[in-house]
């Protein structure tokens, strides 16, 4: 496993305010896996350093100049 991280911001809904906050999560985790969403909510490296509740994601996306090849 690789040290490499790749930034990815999150859109969270909060009572009607949207809120954006970038992480940095292991590229090599995050190429794995065909969709994001199923990165942040499955794969242990991910999850046993970030919680994110699937019911206030709004998105999430590679921030530009980090797309994984």
């Amino acid at each position: 496993m690789s040290n490499e991280r790749m930034r990815v911001r999150l859109v969270l809904a909060d009572r009607g305010c949207f809120h954006e906050v970038v992480v940095e999560l292991p590229a090599d985790v995050v190429r794995r896996y065909g969709r994001l969403i199923d990165a942040l909510r499955e794969d242990p490296a991910i999850t046993a350093e970030l919680f994110v509740d699937p019911r206030r994601l709004v998105a999430a996306m590679v921030v530009a100049g980090d797309a994984a090849a």
